[in-house]
């Protein structure tokens, strides 16, 4: 299958090795070629076919504004048996999270500024609506149809059988409790219509030296994208921040709000609300590794009780 793929994708040389980058959802493989470019990402869609005319037509849109890889090749629709797959160069760097788990405090603050200034040259992408983006880069749906989107939503979260498999009904409640506190600023951001990663975090974001300085190199996975409020993005890449031990912030809000993004007041109170309903909904999926879902309620735990999350 990777013959075949290689072949259309580099029909004059053929790669010398291939070596699987891991994916939760999707296949993704590291092929070394013999000539240039030397290497290259080949990401088989096998969850869902349509993310990749969604990602394609993504990057497309965002390419000269955001740092994304290059596309060489795609088969929106697949070949044959092989389903849908994109081809794009590789960008050499260190995912953000190595960087951090390095501890060069300096570092990852120059990075942090970099990705701050790249979220806000992301969310100058506006569209018509809000909601789920599809293929052609254009809102499709909203996330649920009437008004209270985001509260309700959270409360489906929240009855799911999967997550009180995982969440103990105290903390179910608590958590029932703040979004009904919050109830009125979630709803005020469901009329924003700006472009969202949807998954802001930080193995998806490629940082390497720029002439001294650490800087992203490369915005990576936009299958998640939607229309609507950066702050979801901003809770995200915030996610296991910690007041008592910081490293990302003040950086990245500076970097955010000197390339033009905006910030309302207590706005890092009300991403980190809007980032624990994103964490509900994955404690609803099937397939969840026990060590990750203990992950996730500790993250929703440390939301509720506005403390700092006790993660290794």
């Amino acid at each position: 299958m990777l013959d075949r793929i290689a072949s259309r994708a580099f029909p004059r040389q053929r790669p010398t090795g291939a070596r699987p980058l891991g994916g939760l959802r999707n296949a993704n493989f590291l092929l070394r070629l013999d000539a240039a470019p030397h290497a290259a990402v080949l990401r088989i869609y096998e969850h869902d076919p349509s993310l990749c005319r969604k990602e394609l037509d993504l990057l497309t849109l965002v390419r000269g504004a955001v740092p994304v890889p290059e596309t060489i090749y795609a088969e929106p629709s697949g070949l044959e048996e092989i389903p849908p797959f994109l081809v794009s160069e590789y960008i050499e760097g260190l995912e953000f999270r190595d960087l951090k788990r390095g501890g060069d405090a300096r570092s990852v603050s120059q990075a942090a500024y970099d990705a701050g200034q790249v979220l806000a040259c992301i969310g100058r992408t506006t569209f018509a609506k809000p909601g789920w983006l599809g293929p052609g880069a254009a809102p499709s749906h909203p996330l649920l149809a009437g008004a209270n989107q985001v509260p309700r939503f959270a409360e489906l979260c929240l009855a799911s059988e999967n997550l009180q498999r995982r969440m103990g009904p105290d903390l179910r409640e608590r958590t029932a409790a703040l979004l009904r506190s919050y109830a009125a600023q979630l709803a005020a951001l469901e009329d924003e219509r700006r472009l969202v990663h949807g998954d802001f975090s930080r193995r998806n974001l490629i940082v390497r030296q720029v002439e001294g300085k650490w800087a992203v190199a490369a915005v990576l996975d936009w299958e998640f994208a939607f229309s609507g409020s950066p702050l979801a993005d901003i809770g995200h890449f915030l996610r296991s921040e910690r007041v008592a031990r910081p490293l990302i912030e003040p950086s990245f809000s500076n970097g955010y709000v000197d390339a033009g993004g905006r910030l309302p007041d207590g706005w890092r109170r009300l991403a980190r609300v809007l980032d624990a309903i994103a964490l509900c909904e994955s404690l609803t999926h099937d397939e969840l590794p026990a060590e990750a879902a203990r992950e996730l309620v500790e993250l929703v735990s440390a939301t509720v009780d506005d403390r700092d999350p006790r993660l290794p």
